[in-house]
């Protein structure tokens, strides 16, 4: 795999997105999303200057932070079960998969704890699928209040995914309305919410386009993830 030709190709999609929505390119930051891949292709992309990865699952991640270079940034994008909070708070800067009130209650537990402070994103549900995890709009709404209440966590904004297509275009309104969540919920904190990760491989332009600041990256820069140990609960990640 020719990482730094994938890279390049990446880097020019994002340009162009931001040059069609009239946005600075240094106002999107790209994620490497290593799930499934090995420290090797990790430390590979890392020689290239990505610095911030995202991986699903708290065990495989552990695994793999300490074969990696020590000066990069870790999110966890899938799933987090309240029982895995603890190690989630240890390997992580920032936890980008809070979908409850609960698990945002453990993570804020954990975090005191720990004597540090968590930066979290809330994940919203836009599209209502069943399948997929994150708040459906009004029920964050509801509970921003109280999540934002929790001293040991920092919310810097929204994480959303847009169900699968073969036409990006049709993501839109999904990303769209993610980010007008986001409006309302600076209404309901009286505070910005300037984080919004929204974009996979398939769908990244159109989520620079409706104000995406974070992309997610998997298939793009590290081609087919290899065959996974076993089933993922989550799929935020390409």
């Amino acid at each position: 795999m020719d990482f730094a030709a994938s890279l390049e190709q990446i880097q020019r999609r994002i340009r162009a997105a931001c040059d069609r929505a009239g946005r600075d390119p240094a106002s999107v930051e790209l994620m490497a999303v290593s799930k499934n891949h090995p420290p090797e292709s990790i430390r590979a992309v890392a020689d290239l200057g990505v610095r911030l990865f995202g991986e699903n699952r708290v065990q495989e991640a552990r695994s793999k932070i300490p074969n990696c270079p020590g000066t990069l940034r870790w999110h966890l994008i899938g799933h987090l079960q309240t029982n895995k909070a603890r190690d989630a708070v240890q390997s992580f800067e920032m936890i980008q998969s809070v979908d409850s009130l609960r698990l945002a209650e453990e993570l804020n537990r954990r975090a005191e704890a720990a004597a540090r402070t968590l930066r979290v994103l809330i994940e919203v549900n836009v599209a209502g699928e069943s399948t997929k995890f994150g708040y459906r709009p009004p029920q964050f709404l509801a509970e921003l209040p109280q999540l934002n209440a929790l001293r040991r966590l920092e919310i810097h904004g929204l994480m959303c995914m847009a169900p699968y297509s073969t036409n990006a275009e049709t993501t839109r309104p999904v990303f769209r309305r993610c980010r007008e969540l986001a409006l309302e919920g600076e209404k309901v904190l009286g505070a910005p919410l300037t984080v919004l990760s929204m974009g996979m491989s398939g769908d990244f332009e159109v989520a620079i386009e409706e104000g995406s600041t974070l992309v997610r990256i998997g298939t793009a820069l590290f081609g087919d993830r290899p065959r996974p140990v076993r089933a993922s609960s989550s799929d935020n990640d390409d």
